[in-house]
């Protein structure tokens, strides 16, 4: 349209100004109906993307540049707008659109340089008009970058969106079927007792693998904002350990990908001392809850607790498990390491800032 737009600005200039406007007026009318001629053709190449290739780009770029270049030999050597006047935008603009930023940038410098060439003096008009473009060539390339850019994030959150409603249909299916006879197996199991006590522990393992399957589905949580990750999928995992509960939010909770790493690893190193201090399979729970600011995630156990003093050997003898892998995590993360521990058992209550 843009193209069409221009010509006739063109050929209405030339109708109006007549053959005195030209030395050799024949020579000016041809020129005149090359353009028309190369506008219809470009209309219809550039509306094929197999059309679309660099000899298109090439040929109308340098097309633009002879009739420039022509233009003092048809007019005369006092012109003062040169034949094909605000068309030549045509190239420049498909030059921006196909090669962006640098591409507008190229195609400016050639065509204004070109018509600068030609001139016997520098005059305001003539700078303002190689100024608008060497400015007009890349703003349109960086825009067109940009909103190829949108378009791309667009279709990746839609199909990120689908993706998500299939997790979410299936998330039902599997719940109302599988997982709620699993966990009538791992109840009665646990009730008749004997063999049956085995096959229901097991059952109890399958129902917690399979929602942390579901919970991590299709990467999907984790295909949130560039360079985070699910905090919720990645400490649902730590479900598969024996005895181990996990709650997490409905959705995803994002964080950067190298703060999610250390809080689970904090809190794999909690669970390492419920382990190491309560007993194999010793029960223990994991919370996570999610707010604006900050995430909060409660490790907690049911053993015999922690002594007095007793992390202050541990450091003083060289052993940093706490002061080290729970605390000083957390304290580089920004966040905070609150422990609570009596003959009710130990909690860690960490608060990392999102």
């Amino acid at each position: 349209m843009l193209r069409w737009v221009v010509l006739a600005n063109a050929v209405g200039l030339a109708l109006y100004r007549g053959v005195d406007n030209y030395d050799h007026p024949t020579a000016g009318y041809v020129l005149v109906a090359v353009m028309v001629a190369w506008t219809a053709f470009a209309t219809w190449a550039y509306a094929d993307r197999a059309r679309r290739g660099q000899l298109l780009l090439y040929s109308d770029l340098g097309l633009t540049l002879a009739l420039i270049a022509l233009t003092p030999l048809v007019k005369g050597p006092w012109f003062n707008a040169t034949i094909p006047g605000f068309w030549v935008m045509a190239a420049l603009f498909a030059w921006a659109i196909r090669f962006r930023t640098p591409g507008g940038f190229v195609a400016g410098v050639l065509i204004g340089g070109a018509d600068l060439l030609l001139r016997d003096e520098l005059t305001q008009t003539n700078y303002s008009n190689f100024f608008l473009l060497m400015i007009g060539g890349p703003i349109v390339g960086f825009m067109c970058g940009s909103l190829q850019q949108m378009a791309a994030e667009r279709d990746e959150a839609q199909r990120a969106a689908a993706a998500a409603t299939e997790r979410a249909r299936l998330a039902r299916v599997v719940h109302d079927g599988v997982l709620q006879v699993l966990a009538l197996v791992q109840r009665r199991g646990a009730e008749i007792g004997g063999p049956a006590a085995d096959l229901g522990r097991l059952a109890g393992e399958q129902e917690s693998a399979l929602r942390t399957l579901i919970r991590s589905q299709d990467a999907v949580s984790d295909a949130g904002t560039a360079g985070t990750v699910d905090l919720a999928s990645r400490l649902g995992r730590l479900s598969l350990r024996p005895g181990v509960d996990v709650a997490v939010p409905g959705g995803p909770v994002e964080l950067p990908a190298a703060a999610a790493a250390e809080v689970v690893a904090v809190v794999a190193a909690c669970l390492d001392n419920v382990t190491a201090h309560v007993g194999e399979g010793a029960p223990a729970w994991v919370l996570l809850e999610a707010f604006p600011d900050r995430v909060e995630v409660s490790v907690r156990d049911e053993g015999p607790g922690i002594p007095a003093g007793r992390l202050e050997e541990a450091a003083a003898a060289g052993r940093l498990g706490v002061s080290e892998s729970i605390r000083g995590r957390v304290a580089d993360l920004g966040g905070t390491a609150q422990l609570s521990t009596g003959s009710y058992g130990t909690e860690w209550e960490l608060v990392v800032p999102r």
